[in-house]
C-alpha cells in the first residue's frame, strides 16, 4: 500500500470520516485500513493527526445484546469499586490515584469523611 492521502484540517473531502463521526451515523470501520489523514499543525510540535475511514465501506454498528450490556455494567462497576476500603466511589476511580479520593487524601474526618472524636 502506498502512502495515506494527507489532508489539511477541516479540508477532508466528503465520503471520508473519522472513528468518532463514524460512531454518530451508527458506523463502525468495519476491518477497513485508515483511508487518509488529516493534519492540524501546531507551534513548535508535531501536527494533530486524525485518521479517516471511508463512509461507503463502513458497516453498521453492532447492536448491544443482553449479555454485553451486562457485561459492560460489571466492567464499569469494578472501576467504581475501591481497592482500599471495598466501597463504592459513586464514580470512575481515577487511574492516577489508584484509590477513591477519601482514600488518596485522608483528612482530619477520616477516610470515610465522618467526624471523629478528639482527644
Amino acid at each position: 500500500m502506498g502512502a495515506l492521502p494527507v489532508f489539511r484540517w477541516r479540508l477532508a473531502p466528503d465520503g471520508y470520516a473519522t472513528r468518532r463521526q463514524l460512531r454518530a451515523q451508527g458506523l463502525r470501520p468495519g476491518g477497513q485500513d485508515v483511508a487518509a489523514q488529516l493534519e492540524r499543525p501546531r507551534r513548535r510540535r508535531g501536527p494533530l493527526v486524525a485518521y479517516l475511514y471511508r463512509v461507503d465501506l463502513a458497516v453498521p454498528v453492532r447492536p448491544m445484546t443482553p449479555a454485553r450490556r451486562a457485561a459492560l455494567a460489571k466492567a464499569n462497576a469494578a472501576r467504581r469499586l475501591c481497592p482500599a476500603c471495598r466501597r463504592d466511589a459513586g464514580y470512575v476511580i481515577p487511574a492516577a490515584l489508584g484509590t477513591c479520593v477519601p482514600c488518596a487524601y485522608p483528612g482530619p474526618n477520616g477516610s470515610d469523611g465522618s467526624i471523629r472524636e478528639q482527644c
